[in-house]
């Protein structure tokens, strides 16, 4: 792993499985548990996946909840194309301070080759608080896709977060160590 995809020491990470399928246990969650399981690999602390319904009041309250709990990282799986309960955007832009619109495209684009539908994916990628907040589709292979991208920039858009990186002491930049 190269010095920039290095998580930082102690970051914790949370994922979030949006579907209602899942919720009502009628449906495996697939994409929770390999997500926590590369986040695992990469060096984050994980627990268990959290499932919520295609709700945005649920969505919203579990971001808002990994948000307060000073989590690092929380990304979330599922709810990001087109169907008409697929809102998990309109719910994470609730909560978004600062987005990050290359992160998205670079997932959006991952993919794209082997499954042109990936482009159909609306998911967001920003900061809420001291929070990286990515959105990922609810496929395994939009997981697999998703974390290929992370792998390579999340330890470092952790470090940045944190003001622990080579960018933190700018000289004359209010919020910077000096």
């Amino acid at each position: 792993m190269s010095r920039l995809s290095r998580v930082p020491p102690g970051a914790r990470a949370q994922v979030v499985t949006v579907s209602d399928r899942a919720y009502r246990g009628t449906y495996p969650d697939r994409s929770g548990p390999l997500l926590v399981a590369g986040l695992a690999e990469l060096g984050f602390a994980v627990g268990p996946a959290q499932i919520v319904p295609d709700d945005r009041e649920r969505i919203v309250a579990a971001l808002r909840a990994a948000v307060a709990d000073g989590i690092d990282l929380v990304v979330t799986t599922g709810g990001t194309g087109l169907g008409p309960r697929d809102i998990t955007p309109e719910a994470t832009g609730e909560i978004i301070e600062r987005p990050i619109p290359g992160l998205a495209e670079a997932l959006r684009a991952a993919g794209r080759d082997t499954v042109p539908a990936a482009v159909l994916s609306r998911g967001l990628a920003g900061t809420a608080a001291a929070t990286l907040v990515v959105n990922l589709p609810g496929s395994t292979g939009g997981v697999r896709d998703g974390l290929g991208v992370l792998a390579g920039v999340v330890g470092h858009a952790v470090a940045q977060i944190r003001g622990t990186d080579d960018h933190a002491a700018v000289p004359g930049v209010a919020g910077t160590a000096e």
